[in-house]
Protein backbone atom coordinates (compact mmCIF):
# COMPACT_ATOMS: atom_id res chain seq x y z
CA UNK A 1 0.00 0.00 0.00
CA UNK A 2 1.37 3.23 -1.15
CA UNK A 3 1.74 6.37 1.51
CA UNK A 4 -0.82 9.35 0.83
CA UNK A 5 -0.92 12.21 2.44
CA UNK A 6 -4.33 14.18 0.92
CA UNK A 7 -6.12 10.71 1.84
CA UNK A 8 -6.00 9.24 4.78
CA UNK A 9 -8.71 6.04 4.34
CA UNK A 10 -7.81 4.52 7.88
CA UNK A 11 -8.48 8.03 9.79
CA UNK A 12 -11.52 8.10 7.78
CA UNK A 13 -12.49 4.50 8.91
CA UNK A 14 -12.02 5.42 12.25
CA UNK A 15 -13.83 8.48 11.98
CA UNK A 16 -17.18 7.12 10.73
CA UNK A 17 -16.80 4.44 12.89
CA UNK A 18 -16.92 6.72 15.76
CA UNK A 19 -19.78 8.54 14.15
CA UNK A 20 -21.65 5.55 14.52
CA UNK A 21 -20.46 4.55 18.06
CA UNK A 22 -20.88 7.94 19.27
CA UNK A 23 -24.74 8.03 17.55
CA UNK A 24 -25.64 4.98 19.67
CA UNK A 25 -24.13 6.34 23.07
CA UNK A 26 -26.28 8.94 22.26
CA UNK A 27 -29.16 7.08 22.02
CA UNK A 28 -28.69 5.04 24.71
CA UNK A 29 -27.85 7.92 27.51
CA UNK A 30 -31.10 9.49 25.67
CA UNK A 31 -33.41 6.18 26.94
CA UNK A 32 -31.75 5.81 30.19
CA UNK A 33 -32.55 9.56 31.39
CA UNK A 34 -35.81 9.19 30.25
CA UNK A 35 -36.40 5.72 31.28
CA UNK A 36 -38.87 5.48 27.66
CA UNK A 37 -37.40 3.20 24.77
CA UNK A 38 -39.39 4.69 22.12
CA UNK A 39 -38.49 8.80 22.82
CA UNK A 40 -39.67 9.55 18.97
CA UNK A 41 -41.48 7.94 16.22
CA UNK A 42 -38.54 6.83 14.78
CA UNK A 43 -37.22 4.86 17.22
CA UNK A 44 -40.52 2.39 16.87
CA UNK A 45 -42.83 3.62 14.98
CA UNK A 46 -45.41 1.05 14.96
CA UNK A 47 -45.02 0.45 18.83
CA UNK A 48 -45.22 4.66 19.24
CA UNK A 49 -48.92 4.25 17.29
CA UNK A 50 -49.52 1.34 19.87
CA UNK A 51 -48.59 3.34 22.94
CA UNK A 52 -50.29 6.08 22.08
CA UNK A 53 -53.59 4.28 21.84
CA UNK A 54 -52.74 2.45 24.98
CA UNK A 55 -52.13 5.89 26.87
CA UNK A 56 -55.54 7.18 25.43
CA UNK A 57 -57.40 4.17 26.80
CA UNK A 58 -55.29 4.72 30.55
CA UNK A 59 -56.34 8.16 30.98
CA UNK A 60 -60.20 7.31 29.65
CA UNK A 61 -60.28 5.13 32.09
CA UNK A 62 -59.11 7.18 34.78
CA UNK A 63 -60.98 10.09 34.47
CA UNK A 64 -64.12 7.29 33.91
CA UNK A 65 -63.27 5.95 37.34
CA UNK A 66 -64.09 9.90 38.73
CA UNK A 67 -66.77 9.95 36.61
CA UNK A 68 -68.22 6.71 38.64
CA UNK A 69 -67.00 8.46 41.58
CA UNK A 70 -69.29 11.32 41.16
CA UNK A 71 -71.87 9.04 40.04
CA UNK A 72 -72.10 7.55 43.05
CA UNK A 73 -71.65 10.73 45.00
CA UNK A 74 -75.25 11.75 42.67
CA UNK A 75 -76.82 8.58 44.14
CA UNK A 76 -75.41 8.97 47.84
CA UNK A 77 -77.07 12.67 48.20
CA UNK A 78 -80.58 11.47 46.64
CA UNK A 79 -80.81 8.51 48.50
CA UNK A 80 -80.36 10.26 51.83
CA UNK A 81 -82.56 12.50 51.21
CA UNK A 82 -84.93 9.78 50.36
CA UNK A 83 -83.95 8.66 53.82
CA UNK A 84 -85.72 11.27 55.35
CA UNK A 85 -88.64 11.60 52.99
CA UNK A 86 -89.11 7.76 54.55
CA UNK A 87 -88.72 8.82 58.01
CA UNK A 88 -91.40 12.07 57.31
CA UNK A 89 -93.99 9.48 55.35
CA UNK A 90 -93.70 7.22 58.59
CA UNK A 91 -94.58 9.81 60.86
CA UNK A 92 -97.20 10.79 58.09
CA UNK A 93 -98.81 7.33 58.63
CA UNK A 94 -98.34 7.18 62.26
CA UNK A 95 -100.33 10.68 62.38
CA UNK A 96 -103.34 9.18 59.92
CA UNK A 97 -103.00 5.96 61.92
CA UNK A 98 -103.97 8.27 65.17
CA UNK A 99 -106.33 10.19 63.89
CA UNK A 100 -108.61 6.54 62.40
CA UNK A 101 -109.64 6.71 66.11
CA UNK A 102 -112.85 8.48 67.32
CA UNK A 103 -111.45 8.87 70.76
CA UNK A 104 -109.47 12.18 69.11
CA UNK A 105 -111.86 15.47 69.23
CA UNK A 106 -111.71 17.77 66.95
CA UNK A 107 -109.05 20.06 68.31
CA UNK A 108 -106.81 16.59 68.38
CA UNK A 109 -107.43 16.40 64.77
CA UNK A 110 -106.89 19.95 64.32
CA UNK A 111 -103.71 19.59 65.64
CA UNK A 112 -102.37 16.49 63.97
CA UNK A 113 -103.53 18.14 60.46
CA UNK A 114 -101.51 20.93 61.60
CA UNK A 115 -98.68 19.03 62.46
CA UNK A 116 -98.58 16.74 58.76
CA UNK A 117 -99.31 19.77 56.70
CA UNK A 118 -95.84 21.16 58.62
CA UNK A 119 -94.20 17.84 56.83
CA UNK A 120 -95.62 18.32 53.79
CA UNK A 121 -93.96 21.13 53.90
CA UNK A 122 -90.42 19.84 54.15
CA UNK A 123 -91.17 17.34 51.93
CA UNK A 124 -91.59 20.21 49.57
CA UNK A 125 -88.53 21.62 50.40
CA UNK A 126 -86.53 18.86 50.32
CA UNK A 127 -87.87 18.11 46.63
CA UNK A 128 -87.05 21.79 45.32
CA UNK A 129 -83.63 22.01 47.87
CA UNK A 130 -81.99 18.40 47.12
CA UNK A 131 -79.31 19.52 44.64
CA UNK A 132 -76.25 17.49 43.37
CA UNK A 133 -73.58 20.65 42.07
CA UNK A 134 -76.71 22.60 41.23
CA UNK A 135 -78.37 20.01 39.62
CA UNK A 136 -81.67 19.35 41.40
CA UNK A 137 -82.55 15.67 42.34
CA UNK A 138 -85.73 15.20 43.55
CA UNK A 139 -88.13 17.54 41.62
CA UNK A 140 -88.34 15.30 38.76
CA UNK A 141 -86.41 17.67 36.34
CA UNK A 142 -82.73 16.86 36.68
CA UNK A 143 -82.73 16.74 33.42
CA UNK A 144 -85.22 17.60 30.53
CA UNK A 145 -85.73 13.45 30.08
CA UNK A 146 -85.25 12.74 33.96
CA UNK A 147 -82.47 10.75 33.40
CA UNK A 148 -78.92 11.66 34.37
CA UNK A 149 -76.07 10.31 31.96
CA UNK A 150 -72.54 9.11 33.71
CA UNK A 151 -69.50 8.31 31.06
CA UNK A 152 -67.96 5.19 32.74
CA UNK A 153 -66.03 3.97 29.97
CA UNK A 154 -63.40 5.05 27.93
CA UNK A 155 -64.85 5.09 24.69
CA UNK A 156 -67.64 6.93 22.56
CA UNK A 157 -69.94 4.03 22.78
CA UNK A 158 -73.09 2.91 24.55
CA UNK A 159 -71.21 0.54 26.64
CA UNK A 160 -69.14 3.57 28.41
CA UNK A 161 -72.33 4.84 30.24
CA UNK A 162 -74.80 4.34 32.24
CA UNK A 163 -78.36 6.01 32.77
CA UNK A 164 -79.80 6.86 36.13
CA UNK A 165 -83.59 7.58 35.79
CA UNK A 166 -84.56 9.86 38.36
CA UNK A 167 -88.26 10.35 37.83
CA UNK A 168 -89.29 7.75 40.68
CA UNK A 169 -87.57 9.66 43.41
CA UNK A 170 -89.97 12.67 42.80
CA UNK A 171 -90.59 13.85 45.58
CA UNK A 172 -92.94 16.59 44.30
CA UNK A 173 -95.58 13.88 43.10
CA UNK A 174 -95.17 12.57 46.59
CA UNK A 175 -96.52 16.25 47.92
CA UNK A 176 -99.24 16.46 45.04
CA UNK A 177 -100.55 13.37 46.06
CA UNK A 178 -101.39 13.69 49.82
CA UNK A 179 -102.76 16.87 49.19
CA UNK A 180 -104.35 17.01 52.29
CA UNK A 181 -108.05 18.69 52.53
CA UNK A 182 -107.78 18.95 48.93
CA UNK A 183 -107.71 15.92 47.25
CA UNK A 184 -110.45 14.23 46.46
CA UNK A 185 -110.56 10.23 46.45
CA UNK A 186 -113.70 8.85 44.73
CA UNK A 187 -114.02 5.02 45.69
CA UNK A 188 -114.19 3.78 42.20
CA UNK A 189 -115.07 -0.14 41.49
CA UNK A 190 -116.36 -2.88 39.13
CA UNK A 191 -118.74 -5.21 39.56
CA UNK A 192 -118.97 -8.70 37.78
CA UNK A 193 -121.55 -11.26 37.99
CA UNK A 194 -121.16 -15.19 36.16
CA UNK A 195 -117.88 -15.60 36.34
CA UNK A 196 -116.23 -17.94 34.47
CA UNK A 197 -112.96 -19.11 33.94
CA UNK A 198 -110.02 -16.62 32.77
CA UNK A 199 -106.58 -17.24 31.55
CA UNK A 200 -105.29 -13.77 32.14
CA UNK A 201 -107.18 -10.55 33.40
CA UNK A 202 -105.86 -6.93 33.40
CA UNK A 203 -107.37 -4.00 35.43
CA UNK A 204 -106.48 -0.41 35.29
CA UNK A 205 -106.40 2.67 36.47
CA UNK A 206 -104.87 6.18 35.51
CA UNK A 207 -101.60 5.20 34.81
CA UNK A 208 -101.87 1.90 36.74
CA UNK A 209 -102.58 -0.98 35.09
CA UNK A 210 -102.09 -4.64 36.59
CA UNK A 211 -102.62 -7.77 35.08
CA UNK A 212 -103.53 -10.86 36.79
CA UNK A 213 -101.97 -14.47 35.20
CA UNK A 214 -104.63 -17.28 34.40
CA UNK A 215 -107.00 -18.64 37.21
CA UNK A 216 -108.89 -21.49 36.73
CA UNK A 217 -110.39 -22.38 40.21
CA UNK A 218 -113.98 -21.65 41.55
CA UNK A 219 -115.49 -19.28 41.09
CA UNK A 220 -115.77 -17.88 44.69
CA UNK A 221 -112.11 -18.47 45.40
CA UNK A 222 -111.08 -15.44 42.74
CA UNK A 223 -111.18 -12.84 45.11
CA UNK A 224 -108.89 -14.31 47.52
CA UNK A 225 -106.56 -15.28 44.30
CA UNK A 226 -106.38 -11.59 43.40
CA UNK A 227 -105.66 -10.23 46.59
CA UNK A 228 -102.61 -12.55 46.81
CA UNK A 229 -101.62 -11.19 44.13
CA UNK A 230 -98.24 -8.31 45.04
CA UNK A 231 -99.27 -6.03 42.36
CA UNK A 232 -102.78 -6.16 42.20
CA UNK A 233 -102.79 -5.79 46.31
CA UNK A 234 -100.93 -3.11 46.23
CA UNK A 235 -103.20 -1.11 43.81
CA UNK A 236 -106.70 -2.61 44.39
CA UNK A 237 -108.94 -4.99 46.37
CA UNK A 238 -111.19 -7.55 45.97
CA UNK A 239 -114.31 -9.20 47.21
CA UNK A 240 -117.02 -11.42 46.55
CA UNK A 241 -120.29 -12.88 46.86
CA UNK A 242 -121.86 -16.47 45.81
CA UNK A 243 -125.69 -16.28 46.03
CA UNK A 244 -127.51 -19.62 44.82
CA UNK A 245 -131.15 -19.29 43.79
CA UNK A 246 -134.15 -21.73 44.21
CA UNK A 247 -132.77 -23.73 40.96
CA UNK A 248 -129.64 -24.33 42.91
CA UNK A 249 -127.88 -22.17 40.38
CA UNK A 250 -124.91 -20.23 42.08
CA UNK A 251 -123.92 -16.54 41.37
CA UNK A 252 -120.84 -14.86 41.85
CA UNK A 253 -120.61 -11.86 41.96
CA UNK A 254 -116.45 -9.98 42.00
CA UNK A 255 -116.11 -6.51 43.26
CA UNK A 256 -112.83 -4.74 42.86
CA UNK A 257 -112.15 -1.44 44.54
CA UNK A 258 -109.24 0.61 43.64
CA UNK A 259 -106.82 1.96 46.52
CA UNK A 260 -105.87 4.37 44.20
CA UNK A 261 -105.84 8.51 44.78
CA UNK A 262 -107.44 9.11 41.26
CA UNK A 263 -110.70 10.12 39.92
CA UNK A 264 -110.57 7.64 36.93
CA UNK A 265 -112.69 4.48 37.30
CA UNK A 266 -111.45 0.85 37.27
CA UNK A 267 -111.29 -0.93 33.76
CA UNK A 268 -111.02 -4.31 33.54
CA UNK A 269 -110.68 -6.47 30.59
CA UNK A 270 -109.16 -10.35 29.52
CA UNK A 271 -105.87 -11.08 28.10
CA UNK A 272 -104.77 -13.52 25.42
CA UNK A 273 -108.04 -15.49 25.62
CA UNK A 274 -110.13 -16.50 22.76
CA UNK A 275 -113.09 -15.95 25.09
CA UNK A 276 -113.79 -13.21 27.28
CA UNK A 277 -114.87 -14.01 30.67
CA UNK A 278 -118.43 -14.29 31.38
CA UNK A 279 -118.29 -10.86 33.42
CA UNK A 280 -121.80 -8.71 33.46
CA UNK A 281 -122.30 -5.76 33.54
CA UNK A 282 -118.69 -4.50 32.99
CA UNK A 283 -118.97 -0.72 33.96
CA UNK A 284 -117.52 1.47 36.49
CA UNK A 285 -119.45 2.71 39.51
CA UNK A 286 -118.50 5.54 42.10
CA UNK A 287 -119.62 3.96 44.99
CA UNK A 288 -118.92 7.52 47.18
CA UNK A 289 -116.52 10.50 47.35
CA UNK A 290 -114.06 11.34 50.45
CA UNK A 291 -111.02 13.59 50.85
CA UNK A 292 -108.16 12.89 51.88
CA UNK A 293 -107.90 14.50 55.64
CA UNK A 294 -107.72 13.65 59.24
CA UNK A 295 -111.20 15.30 60.18
CA UNK A 296 -112.91 11.19 60.20
CA UNK A 297 -111.97 8.10 60.66
CA UNK A 298 -112.91 7.24 57.17
CA UNK A 299 -110.94 10.25 55.37
CA UNK A 300 -108.00 8.96 58.08
CA UNK A 301 -108.04 5.63 56.48
CA UNK A 302 -107.85 6.64 53.40
CA UNK A 303 -104.88 8.75 54.25
CA UNK A 304 -102.84 5.31 55.60
CA UNK A 305 -103.70 4.58 52.28
CA UNK A 306 -102.72 7.27 50.07
CA UNK A 307 -99.31 6.97 52.35
CA UNK A 308 -98.32 3.39 52.07
CA UNK A 309 -98.54 4.04 48.22
CA UNK A 310 -96.19 6.68 49.05
CA UNK A 311 -94.16 4.96 50.99
CA UNK A 312 -93.82 2.20 48.71
CA UNK A 313 -93.40 4.35 45.53
CA UNK A 314 -90.42 6.05 47.37
CA UNK A 315 -89.08 2.45 48.73
CA UNK A 316 -88.96 1.33 45.55
CA UNK A 317 -87.15 4.66 43.79
CA UNK A 318 -84.41 4.19 46.91
CA UNK A 319 -84.01 0.63 46.07
CA UNK A 320 -83.52 1.24 42.67
CA UNK A 321 -80.91 3.87 43.32
CA UNK A 322 -78.91 1.31 45.50
CA UNK A 323 -78.82 -0.90 42.70
CA UNK A 324 -77.15 1.78 40.47
CA UNK A 325 -74.72 2.42 43.43
CA UNK A 326 -73.72 -1.06 43.58
CA UNK A 327 -73.56 -1.06 39.68
CA UNK A 328 -71.35 2.46 40.09
CA UNK A 329 -68.76 0.55 42.57
CA UNK A 330 -68.47 -2.78 40.36
CA UNK A 331 -67.33 -0.30 37.36
CA UNK A 332 -64.76 1.21 39.63
CA UNK A 333 -63.33 -2.05 40.25
CA UNK A 334 -63.58 -3.09 36.90
CA UNK A 335 -61.98 0.09 35.40
CA UNK A 336 -59.05 0.04 37.94
CA UNK A 337 -57.94 -3.87 36.70
CA UNK A 338 -58.42 -2.61 33.32
CA UNK A 339 -56.27 0.69 33.68
CA UNK A 340 -53.31 -1.48 35.46
CA UNK A 341 -53.75 -3.97 32.71
CA UNK A 342 -53.38 -1.57 29.88
CA UNK A 343 -50.70 0.63 31.60
CA UNK A 344 -48.64 -2.95 31.93
CA UNK A 345 -49.24 -3.65 28.45
CA UNK A 346 -48.15 0.15 27.45
CA UNK A 347 -45.10 -0.73 29.77
CA UNK A 348 -43.86 -3.29 28.09
CA UNK A 349 -44.03 -1.57 24.56
CA UNK A 350 -42.23 2.27 25.27
CA UNK A 351 -40.57 1.44 28.68
CA UNK A 352 -36.93 1.13 28.87
CA UNK A 353 -35.56 -1.97 30.01
CA UNK A 354 -32.82 -0.57 31.79
CA UNK A 355 -30.30 -3.41 32.39
CA UNK A 356 -30.92 -3.95 28.48
CA UNK A 357 -29.72 -0.89 28.29
CA UNK A 358 -27.10 -0.46 30.19
CA UNK A 359 -25.53 -3.00 28.35
CA UNK A 360 -25.74 -1.44 25.30
CA UNK A 361 -24.52 2.00 26.54
CA UNK A 362 -21.19 0.13 28.15
CA UNK A 363 -20.18 -1.24 24.66
CA UNK A 364 -21.01 1.96 23.19
CA UNK A 365 -18.79 3.92 25.85
CA UNK A 366 -15.91 1.47 25.19
CA UNK A 367 -16.33 1.51 21.38
CA UNK A 368 -16.40 5.29 21.65
CA UNK A 369 -13.11 5.68 23.69
CA UNK A 370 -11.33 3.05 21.73
CA UNK A 371 -12.44 4.97 18.14
CA UNK A 372 -11.01 7.91 19.71
CA UNK A 373 -7.79 6.72 20.35
CA UNK A 374 -7.82 4.49 17.06
CA UNK A 375 -8.63 7.93 15.11
CA UNK A 376 -5.68 9.65 16.79
CA UNK A 377 -3.64 6.63 15.58
CA UNK A 378 -4.88 6.92 12.10
CA UNK A 379 -4.16 10.56 12.28
CA UNK A 380 -0.32 9.78 13.19
CA UNK A 381 -0.13 6.89 10.44
CA UNK A 382 1.42 9.06 7.57
CA UNK A 383 3.55 11.50 9.40
CA UNK A 384 6.63 8.96 8.30
CA UNK A 385 6.46 10.66 5.00
CA UNK A 386 8.22 13.67 7.06
CA UNK A 387 11.38 11.51 7.25
CA UNK A 388 11.66 10.78 3.68
CA UNK A 389 11.67 14.71 3.13
CA UNK A 390 14.53 15.18 5.22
Amino acid sequence: MGMQVNTNIAANNAYRNLATTQNDLSKSLEKLSSGLRINRAADDAAGLAISEGLKSQVGGLTVAARNAQDGISVIQTAEGSLNEVTSILQRMRDLAVQAGNDSNSIESRGAITTEVGALRDELSRISESTNFNGTSLLNGAPTTSGVLNFQIGANGDAGSQIQVGLTGANVQNVVDALDFGNTVVKDTSINATGISDIEAIQFAQGGTTVSVAAFAGPDSDLAAYLNNDASFKQNFTASSTSVTDASNVTTTTLKVTSNLVSDDPVVMSQLNGANPPVMTPLAATFTGTTILGFDSAASAQLSINAIDQQITDISTARADLGAVQNRFESVIKNLAVSKENLTAAGSRIRDTDMAEEMVKYTRANILSQAGTAMLAQANQSNSGVLQLLQ
